[in-house]
């Protein structure tokens, strides 16, 4: 199950990008929110220059399932 509904309409990495921070709300503390906001950003930045829509739909894929774990360990911390 995804951290936010929305998930299945991502389809490009700027919208993964707005989800994935959208999700960072979802964690517990203002520290943890930016750590992962920044480890969003930075693997936004690494991945910019990426053109092969394959490649694409793949981390957008991974990127999701990590955000679900993420939100799944911080959700049973509670």
């Amino acid at each position: 199950m995804p951290p936010l509904a929305g998930a299945e309409l991502v389809h490009t990495p700027v919208q993964l990008y707005r989800y994935l921070l959208r999700c960072c709300r979802q964690l517990p503390c203002t520290t943890v929110q930016q750590h992962y906001r920044h480890a969003i950003r930075q693997a936004y930045n690494s991945h910019s220059d990426e053109e092969d829509p394959e490649r694409v739909q793949m981390i957008i894929q991974r990127a999701l399932a990590d955000a679900d774990w993420i939100i799944d360990k911080y959700a049973k911390k509670t």
